[in-house]
């Protein structure tokens, strides 16, 4: 199997230590590319330069989350602007709503997001989305935008069966982590991946989060990488019905037209970030 991982904090402290031999253990899983999550003013930059450190591998976006949505002032929306122009950044984001911890005060969410979206507008880069508990709020402003933005995912979706058909329905992406795998919390999610058109559907860890609580054995350090993209797309297939190298072929195959990366070149030692 070839997979790409749309969604990984490689930039988190947690990798600093091995990080050469986590991409290793990636591409030794058959995780052939993976896109460096760009989340902050800080996290966008380094993320990029993670990508130019390994070309061809390592992919990046840039965009502030809500829970630091006080970061896009003027000032932040220039640098945003700036890391958007490098083709290594394949994505803006990762923007949206977060009404479950709301780090952010809302208001000031929904502001960053709408500045963000507009930067989308500039740029003609897809979109790398959050949300988390404000639904109503999140295709409220998404729809302002119909018809100039380009192509979206919501990323490590968590939603019901109704707003994942609402976001289909207006021709967004999905992104599924290992949030399938959580007993307590993903277990909805079993009953309508296999309504994902495959065309839509992509896959993700959400490194270093988000391990998925089926994996065995499981890391001592519980530590989530993208080594462990194949389990997470075992399940997925597990629950659409289908061979787990049709899955694997679909989520690849989209992954490389939304977010418009090369096929992967041969395999080389990576070089330092």
């Amino acid at each position: 199997m070839e997979l790409i991982d749309i969604g990984a904090n490689l930039g988190h402290e947690s990798f600093a230590h091995d990080f050469d031999a986590m991409l290793a253990r990636a591409r030794t899983a058959g995780v052939v590319q993976m896109v460096a999550t760009g989340a902050s003013r800080e996290g966008s930059p380094k993320a990029l330069e993670l990508a130019r450190a390994h070309p061809g591998l390592l992919f990046a976006t840039a965009g502030v989350h809500p829970h630091h949505a006080t970061e896009v002032t003027a000032e932040g929306e220039n640098e945003l602007r700036a890391l958007l122009r490098e083709p290594e950044v394949v994505a803006v984001g990762e923007c949206g709503l977060d009404y479950f911890r709301d780090f952010s005060p809302r208001p000031a969410q929904r502001r960053a997001f709408e500045r963000q979206l507009e930067l989308a507008v500039e740029c003609g880069k897809p979109l790398f989305l959050h949300q988390r508990d404000a639904h109503a709020d999140f295709v409220a402003i998404l729809r302002q935008f119909e018809g100039r933005i380009g192509p979206a995912v919501v990323h490590c979706f968590t939603g019901t069966k109704a707003e994942c058909f609402e976001c289909l329905d207006h021709d967004w992406h999905i992104g599924i982590t290992g949030w399938l795998c959580d007993e307590r919390r993903g277990q909805h999610l079993r009953e309508f991946v296999k309504d994902i058109p495959a065309h839509r559907l992509m896959v993700e860890t959400d490194a270093p989060y988000l391990l998925p609580r089926t994996l065995r054995p499981m890391p001592k350090d519980r530590r989530n990488e993208p080594a462990f993209l194949p389990h997470i797309v075992e399940e997925l297939a597990k629950d659409r019905g289908e061979a787990v190298e049709v899955t694997a072929a679909a989520t690849t195959a989209t992954a490389r037209s939304f977010f418009r990366l090369p096929l992967p070149t041969q395999r080389s030692e990576p070089s330092e970030p």
